[in-house]
């Protein structure tokens, strides 16, 4: 008898890492069941024809800020979770400057039954430190957390800065020795505090990118590779802006540390004269640079140098966006704009690509490289039989302009606000549920916010007890 199925997805361009094949899929339960020829079409209780969508594996951002527990006047869970499923992102990996932080092993717990019932998507937290709480490492376990966040420089919702060089070496020390992987955001404070001393804060945002310099990633950057060589701590650099970090973080990776870094959509989407222009929309940390450092960061992105793609997704109100340039607080929405963002921007810079080629650079960079950083490899980040049934249905052809009505972010803007895209998720898949179809642009819908906490594999091959076997 022919197997019948939960779910069947029909008439599609499959991307798989092997390359991209017409068909389709089959679900059973939570799992990809079977990868399925052009034409096979097996019984099932629900069929999706996906008109020839391109089937890519549910994105994953890395870095968001759904701003839960203290700061969700700004985001929360159902509103943030509904962008990322919107923009066809079925799990998402929270950052920990919240009010109060989680800087707590065992408050991961407590974080994951808040979010229980408000979240499309599937989760994951990345632990904080401050000076006071580095000992508090030594009791993370993978299911609170694999990776820890460390801000080497802050701002109005970051104000726990690792300024000290000693402590910084021991975060990467115990880092080391318990197998956590350190995430940065990696510019150095005391460059800034340094340039503030002997110029005044920025009253137009046409001096905003000099304000905040390349200098302070650089230096920074330099940092972070000479404590890897020296702790051999798995580092990755988050929201790199400036092709000269790109390069160094490059030559890192070559020499056989183990460091890698993140791009984010609005450095791959804006440069330094957007920011006269849009603003306290890209008021960023760090700024948005130069038109030479796009592309460079574009070149890293496209040859592989890039380990991920993350949104750094950080909502601020339009009242507080809209405060004297001084006291702005940086940040944009972005986890419903990343992978269109990213495709659009694939479109215009090489036109002579093959949508094929496209997708999996869209499917290496959301999917596959961040489940692989983070511990996901096992059950999600791709299309194959026995993961999870995590994907999107993505319209290649499709031409549209982004307004605040298509917005799911809780304060109800976009930077991308009159962008004309190219390509849009119309449908997302998580575990087998759809929990967002757009094939309706005037009636789309979601499905039920039973996204779960996920475990995790350690970030160091061998577990934390393989990690501290070792060093002792």
């Amino acid at each position: 008898m022919t197997q019948s199925y939960d779910l069947v997805v029909t008439n599609a361009r499959v991307v798989t890492p092997d390359g991209v094949t017409s068909g389709g899929l089959a679900v059973s339960g939570e799992r990809i069941s079977a990868i399925l020829a052009d034409g096979e079409q097996p019984p099932a209780k629900e069929t999706i024809d996906a008109g020839g969508r391109y089937l890519l594996p549910g994105g994953i951002d890395p870095h968001v800020h759904f701003r839960t527990p203290g700061l969700t006047h700004k985001e929360d869970w159902a509103h943030g979770s509904r962008a990322a499923a919107a923009g066809g992102v079925t799990t998402v990996i929270d950052m920990p400057n919240t009010q109060p932080p989680l800087i707590e092993p065992e408050l991961a717990a407590e974080k994951a039954s808040t979010v229980s019932g408000d979240s499309l998507v599937d989760f994951r937290f990345h632990m904080g430190v401050t000076v006071d709480s580095v000992e508090n490492l030594r009791r993370l376990q993978p299911r609170q957390a694999t990776s820890v966040k460390v801000f080497m420089t802050g701002h109005h919702t970051a104000p726990n800065i690792i300024r000290d060089p000693v402590v910084l070496d021991r975060i990467f020390q115990v880092a080391a020795e318990r197998g956590i992987r350190l995430v940065l955001h990696a510019e150095d404070d005391s460059v800034f505090s340094l340039l503030d001393e002997t110029q005044a804060p920025p009253t137009g945002y046409d001096a905003y990118e000099s304000a905040h310099p390349r200098t302070g990633g650089i230096v920074a950057s330099s940092r972070v590779i000479e404590l890897v060589r020296k702790h051999g701590t798995a580092a990755h650099i988050l929201h790199v802006s400036s092709s000269e970090e790109s390069d160094l973080l490059k030559a890192a990776a070559k020499a056989g540390l183990p460091i890698t870094y993140e791009v984010t959509a609005h450095h791959l989407s804006f440069s330094a004269p957007d920011t006269q222009r849009l603003g306290a929309r890209i008021r960023l940390r760090p700024a948005i640079r130069c038109e030479k450092d796009k592309g460079r960061l574009w070149d890293a992105v496209m040859e592989g140098s890039v380990a991920s793609l993350g949104s750094d997704h950080a909502p601020h109100t339009v009242e507080e966006k809209l405060l004297a340039v001084a006291d702005a607080p940086p940040g944009l929405p972005g986890v419903q704009e990343l992978i269109i963002a990213l495709y659009t921007g694939m479109r215009r810079r090489y036109p002579n690509m093959s949508t094929d080629e496209a997708m999996r650079h869209v499917a290496r960079l959301t999917a596959e490289g961040p489940a692989d950083l983070f511990g996901l490899g096992g059950r999600k980040g791709r299309i194959a039989v026995g993961l999870d049934a995590d994907f999107t249905l993505f319209d290649p052809d499709v031409t549209w302009i982004m307004a605040a009505k298509h917005t799911y972010a809780k304060v109800g803007w976009s930077a991308y606000e009159g962008w004309t895209f190219t390509g849009r998720p119309d449908v997302t898949v998580r575990r087998g549920e759809t929990i967002w179809d757009g094939r309706d642009p005037e009636q789309p819908r979601f499905g039920t916010a039973s996204g779960i906490w996920l475990d995790a594999e350690p970030a160091i091959p061998g577990g934390f007890t393989a990690q501290r076997e070792t060093s002792a």
